[in-house]
């Protein structure tokens, strides 16, 4: 080997021992491999930030505003109320996650499947009471094998059907890659689901000071309107839906009649009801029940915010109510929810009277929000992203990650371009909002992977993937035919992690269409093997944007990929092998 050779594998090898280890940070990691890298000459100087360029950061960052988006919607928690209301045991919500997404995974591009299960993977967290790390890794792992049953689920496949005509003048079809992608997903589903536990409960890192702050108490005003969903239904009914993180504590009709808000009272058209509870909840509830929120005059303009607020000792609220202060006309800002420590409203929100250390959930424009804070010495607590008694669009964002999944599937657009215009198309909706975008790109991952794609073309540019070529050529040739297939496939998922899956079948296709040459064999089950190794990238979070698509919102760390993901490597080999040489004899 060449000494610039030796650099790049030695280079890689100690940033992947730093990512395991886990003591830095890994965006701070690649870029010092990628500084290192350049210093060395094994990264040329005009290359360096050619990763930010690269279609898996545009691909990872657009589906992480997509599923923003379609989480933010609400249509997902509709979803889960119609079809799935009663799952709320954990291993069989991730069996139906798993299944779901690896179906899905057969007929559009993995990381859109992935994209459209992402929220309902965190609802059913919710809902179950557990760190959605429990479900993601599973669900991108079953992406991955779903990807495997058809020749569109995942580049490989396609790239391998490429080569195959090539080689012999005869493309794999469509559903060629069925019997093996089939019994792989149906495999993988089988020991995810009974498995998962190998892996860590972890919660997403970095914490803001958003989160931290929690108020579990607010009470807000909302109104049945005729066409509500909660008509002629009863209080259980209505306060299922926020899943029991808030309560109906008042009921006044439109005649102004109050009655006690019993599980088995009917709520009628026209009726009052006071709700305490989270802001999520009682968002989810007011949504979902099609209530109209009491907040008098809307507040207009394009950068609405709603904020959470402490009244001070000295403001002109304390003593007052929203009603005799004339908040809105004075202030431009609504009065969403208030809260106050162990105290439980039942009159109506506008006619509560403010104390001193109560908290508001106040909405308005952020130009001026600050300024009429501090004129009302009420101090912001946190800015919250909260849609509770706004109008939002469910069915935009669903169509928009629809029409992106068909034009790849179509052929019609790269996947990167694809899903950048969705990620476009949503800000323009007004589907997440401008403000949101930042918030939801996770820089730590988006940098890592910017950072590491040069340094894994190293591997290709100082001929270092032509060295693995000729040792594995040389090892493969004293092997019989099922152990020459054995090491080409576990040679394809060792490689797939630092050159990409797409990279690794352009490398590896054309050593396993040799290995069949020279010992007088069909090519078949080797370039199956190959597309199968390239697609079963469960070691790492940086080979396949499925993988790195999880691992922020898991909250996971480098090292955790492999304790679910070798012994699912292993598995996925103890089966390939044997029948790939029932499916394509050789």
């Amino acid at each position: 080997m060449t000494v610039e050779q030796l650099l790049a594998f030695g280079v890689i090898g100690a940033m992947m021992v730093v990512f395991i280890s886990g003591k830095v940070r890994y965006d701070l990691v690649a870029a010092g491999a990628l500084l290192v890298s350049v210093i060395i000459g094994i990264v040329p100087a005009d290359q360096a930030f050619s990763g930010f360029s690269d279609d898996i950061v545009i691909i990872v960052g657009s589906a992480l505003l997509v599923s923003a988006a379609v989480s933010r919607s609400g249509i997902m928690e509709l979803a889960i109320q119609r079809f799935a209301p009663n799952i709320t045991a954990p291993r069989l919500q991730l069996l139906l996650l798993v299944t779901l997404v690896a179906a899905l995974s057969a007929f559009v591009k993995n990381i859109g499947a992935l994209a459209i299960m992402i929220p309902i993977a965190f609802q059913m967290a919710r809902r179950s009471k557990v760190s959605p790390s429990m479900f993601l890794m599973p669900m991108a792992f079953a992406a991955l094998l779903g990807g495997l049953m058809t020749q569109v689920g995942t580049s490989p496949n396609v790239i391998v059907s490429r080569l195959r005509e090539e080689l012999t003048g005869v493309s794999f079809k469509m559903f060629d890659f069925a019997p093996m992608g089939v019994v792989l997903a149906i495999a993988g589903v089988i020991f995810l689901s009974l498995f998962y536990w190998l892996l860590p409960a972890r919660k997403r890192e970095g914490l803001s000071v958003n989160d931290a702050i929690e108020i579990k108490n607010y009470t807000t005003e909302a109104t049945v309107p005729a066409d509500s969903s909660a008509v002629d239904k009863t209080v259980s009914a209505l306060q299922k839906l926020a899943e029991g993180r808030a309560m109906i504590t008042s009921i006044v009709s439109s005649r102004g009649r109050r009655r006690t808000p019993l599980p088995d009272a009917v709520i009628r058209s026209g009726d009052r009801l006071a709700l305490e509870g989270e802001p999520e909840a009682l968002d989810k509830m007011v949504a979902q029940g099609g209530l109209r929120l009491n907040e008098g005059r809307r507040a207009r303009g394009v950068d609405i915010i709603t904020v959470e607020a402490i009244i001070g000792p000295n403001s002109p609220l304390v003593g007052t109510t929203a009603s005799d202060f004339q908040l809105f006309e004075r202030t431009r800002i609504n009065l969403l929810a208030i809260a106050r420590r162990e105290r439980r409203f039942s009159e109506r929100l506008s006619q509560i009277r403010f104390e001193a250390g109560d908290v508001m959930l106040l909405r308005g424009n952020r130009e001026g929000m600050a300024e009429q804070l501090r004129e009302l010495d009420c101090m912001p607590l946190a800015e919250r992203n909260l849609q509770l008694g706004s109008v939002r669009n469910r069915i935009v964002p669903l169509a928009i990650l629809a029409v992106a999944i068909a034009v790849t599937a179509l052929g019609i657009l790269p996947v990167s371009v694809a899903f950048f215009a969705a990620a476009v198309a949503m800000v323009a909706t007004g589907s997440i909002g401008t403000r949101d975008i930042y918030r939801q790109l996770d820089g730590t991952i988006l940098i890592m992977l910017a950072a590491l794609i040069p340094i894994s073309d190293s591997l290709r540019s100082t001929g270092a993937t032509d060295v693995i070529a000729t040792w594995l050529s040389s090892i493969a040739m004293g092997l019989p035919p099922w152990a020459a297939l054995g090491l080409i496939l576990v040679a394809a998922m060792a490689v797939t992690p630092f050159l990409n899956n797409a990279a690794t079948v352009l490398v590896m296709a054309p050593i396993a269409a040799t290995f069949a040459t020279n010992l007088g064999l069909r090519p078949e089950a080797f370039l199956m093997a190959v597309a199968i190794g390239a697609g079963s990238d469960f070691l790492t979070p940086i080979g396949h944007q499925c993988n790195t698509l999880v691992m922020g919102p898991g909250g996971y760390k480098f090292g955790d990929y492999w304790r679910l993901g070798l012994p699912l490597s292993i598995l996925v080999v103890l089966i390939a092998v044997p029948l790939l040489q029932v499916v394509w004899p050789v």
